[in-house]
């Protein structure tokens, strides 16, 4: 059985984890008005990500018999004045995000909830890949950030990323149904 603080604590990350979802669906939006459309592919892959975060945090709950609480999410920002602000949100909100799984970890070590560990570490290394990630982009936008053949480059090759299989927010995936 979980323990209630612990349980609490993870139904907050629940809802940190959903926010991070529509945070970055809506910087999809945004990429995408912008005509920065592999921006938005990247961005609309983050998301799918963020879900399956939240939920894995969800079963975890549920696997130890708890009940989970889905929290009320807060409002987020949609618009940016430039491409390099939104990065820059995105890394600033990974490093938040950091924190709320290093204040997960102190609580379970706390409350010697040795069950949660193996989930805490395997997110103490997904941030580390999060905000290498994000910061890697802010980092590169602001080196071509008065190019607009930069910009477009690096939109282009974050077109690359890959959807995980099945994922709702690849327009392939709704496209093949009728």
């Amino acid at each position: 059985m979980i323990g209630e603080k612990i349980k609490a604590a993870i139904n907050e990350q629940i809802k940190y984890e959903l926010e991070s979802f529509y945070i970055y669906l809506s910087m999809a939006a945004y990429f995408h008005e912008q005509n920065l459309d592999g921006m938005a592919h990247w961005m609309r892959c983050q998301a799918h990500e963020e879900m399956i975060h939240a939920m894995k945090f969800y079963d975890h709950i549920i696997d130890r018999g708890g009940l989970v609480t889905l929290l009320d999410l807060k409002q987020i920002k949609t618009t940016w004045k430039k491409p390099l602000e939104a990065w820059l949100d995105a890394y600033e909100h990974e490093k938040f995000i950091t924190g709320k799984i290093h204040n997960l970890t102190k609580i379970s070590r706390e409350e010697n909830d040795y069950a949660s560990e193996p989930i805490l570490s395997w997110f103490l290394n997904e941030q580390i890949e999060e905000e290498k990630n994000t910061e890697k982009v802010f980092r590169e936008l602001t080196m071509v950030e008065n190019s607009k053949e930069g910009v477009l480059l690096l939109d282009r090759e974050l077109a690359a990323r890959i959807f995980t299989a099945g994922s709702p927010l690849d327009p392939a995936a709704y496209n093949l149904v009728a």
